[in-house]
């Protein structure tokens, strides 16, 4: 059955209670809520009769949004993208590595070049997996991709079990955090260990994180929003205050990002996978 014309789901208007503002480049109308008797948005009020004397700008901060140019002093004092005050274990280009470009940095060691017996060795580490995720891998309801960053975390699990770093009065530090999934399946691994505190690093706001989630007595998370290049981990208040040992773990890391985190735990003499 053909839908109605007049239908406000029909194709050509807008649902209801939502934006007026046709965006052309997506075919389809804004989907954002607006005020009562209003027609359009905030960010399309501009379209609206009403709002046509007061101009939006691109924000000077974040282009990818928009403000009334006549309150863009106002915005820019609370704007999300504005620079906050560096916190005292910001330290900038900390871990910046090298600087001259005529230096060559120490070669790594391909796979083909590791004899039998150090193969055989690495294939039994990357299998074992934690019995701490044993069920949520045996979990039909994951597909394809959440099981692959299950046996991710199985294996970094296992090495941190294996490496015997799995245990009670220490912090984790995860670098490139992400949602943090990887302190929680070390968190659920260490089930009551006493005095356990978790320090996630991640440059960017990350939604749906998972660390929001804990609320066990001997266990703490705490997320810091820092690039590792900056970070210097002597200044983080808990590893001045407390003096607990540090394991560094982490699986959303390039290439060059796990060289700089092999040469922070070489400089302060860190546990880490």
């Amino acid at each position: 059955m053909a839908t109605s014309a007049t239908s406000p789901h029909a194709p050509g208007f807008p649902a209801e209670g939502r934006c007026g503002y046709y965006v052309e480049k997506k075919k389809r109308f804004c989907r954002m809520v607006v005020a009562a008797g209003k027609r359009f948005c905030g960010e399309h009020a501009g379209a609206a009769e009403e709002e046509d004397a007061r101009k939006r700008i691109l924000c000077p901060l974040d282009p990818k949004h928009t403000v009334y140019e006549d309150q863009l002093a106002k915005h820019l004092k609370k704007c999300n993208s504005r620079e906050k005050p560096k916190p005292d274990f910001y330290i900038q280009d900390i871990n910046a590595g090298l600087r001259d470009e005529t230096e060559i940095p120490e070669q790594l060691v391909p796979i083909s070049s590791l004899s039998e017996e150090q193969l055989e060795k690495l294939i039994k580490k990357l299998r074992k997996a934690s019995e701490a995720l044993h069920d949520a891998l045996n979990d039909p309801k994951n597909g394809d991709s959440a099981t692959k960053h299950l046996k991710q975390q199985a294996s970094i699990l296992g090495n941190i079990e294996n490496l015997k770093l799995l245990g009670p009065r220490r912090c984790f530090v995860e670098f490139g955090a992400g949602k943090g999934k990887l302190s929680h399946w070390v968190d659920i691994a260490l089930k009551d260990a006493e005095k356990v505190h978790f320090i996630l690093v991640e440059k960017v706001t990350t939604r749906f994180k998972v660390d929001g989630k804990h609320r066990k007595k001997n266990s703490v998370f705490e997320r810091l929003q820092i690039d590792i290049q900056h970070l210097c981990l002597n200044k983080i208040p808990v590893l001045r205050e407390e003096k607990l040992p540090v394991v560094g773990i982490g699986k959303h890391l390039c290439g060059m990002a796990t060289g700089v985190i092999g040469d922070i735990m070489w400089a302060k003499n860190i546990s880490g996978l």
